[in-house]
C-alpha cells in the first residue's frame, strides 16, 4: 500500500488521527461463538479445520464450558493449567466456544442467532486463511461440509463460505488471492 493511500484511510472519517500510547500491546485475543453440543463443534474446529484445543475451562455452578481453539502445536501447551491459561490468553487469534449445559439434549432448543439469517443484523462471519482455497474445498467438499457459497459461485471467485455445525459462517480465503477484494471494491 502506497503512503498515499495509508494516509487517506488514516484520513477517513472516525478514524483517530493520532495512536493511543495507552493501547499499545492491545491485540485481538479471541472470538466468542455459542455452541449446541461441543462434541460436534470440537470435531469440526479440531478433525475438519486443523485447530488444536488449547484449554478448556468448566464453570458448573454457572452451568457453562469455555473451549479455547487456534493454531498452535500441541507441544507448546504449557501443561499446568494455571500458566497454560496465561499463555493461552497471551495468543491472539483463539477462537472460544461456550457451551450452555443442556442444550445438546434440548429438543426445543433452536439454535443461536448467527447474523446471517437475518442479513445486515449483527454477526456474519468469521474468516480463515488457508494456503490453497480449492485444495481446504475439496477436502470440506469430501468431509460432508456444508457451503453457503463455492469459491466458484457469483462473482466473488477464489473464496468459499462453509458452515460450522451451529451454522456460523467461515469464510475461507487464500492470501495470494487478497489483490482481487481491491478490485472488487474497485479500490484499485
Amino acid at each position: 500500500m502506497s503512503k498515499s493511500t495509508v494516509a487517506q484511510l488514516q484520513a477517513l472519517p472516525g478514524v483517530s488521527a493520532e495512536a493511543c500510547a495507552e493501547t499499545n500491546g492491545f491485540f485481538l485475543q479471541q472470538t466468542m461463538l455459542r455452541i449446541r453440543d461441543p462434541k460436534l463443534s470440537l470435531d469440526f474446529y479440531t478433525r475438519v479445520l486443523g485447530m488444536t484445543l488449547v484449554c478448556k475451562l468448566d464453570f458448573a455452578d454457572m452451568r457453562f464450558s469455555l473451549y479455547f481453539l487456534g493454531y498452535v502445536e500441541k507441544e507448546e501447551i504449557p501443561e499446568d493449567p494455571s500458566a497454560r491459561a496465561a499463555w493461552m490468553f497471551g495468543l491472539p487469534g483463539l477462537i472460544e466456544l461456550t457451551h450452555n449445559y443442556g442444550t445438546e439434549d434440548d429438543p426445543e432448543f433452536k439454535g443461536y442467532a448467527n447474523g446471517n439469517s437475518d442479513p445486515g443484523k449483527g454477526f456474519g462471519h468469521i474468516g480463515l486463511s488457508v494456503p490453497s482455497v480449492e485444495k481446504a474445498c475439496a477436502r470440506f467438499e469430501e468431509l460432508g461440509v456444508e457451503f453457503v457459497k463455492r469459491p466458484n459461485d457469483g462473482k466473488m471467485r477464489n473464496l468459499a463460505f462453509i458452515t460450522d455445525p451451529d451454522g456460523y459462517w467461515i469464510e475461507i480465503l487464500e492470501p495470494s488471492n487478497a489483490a482481487q477484494f481491491v478490485n472488487w471494491a474497485g479500490n484499485s
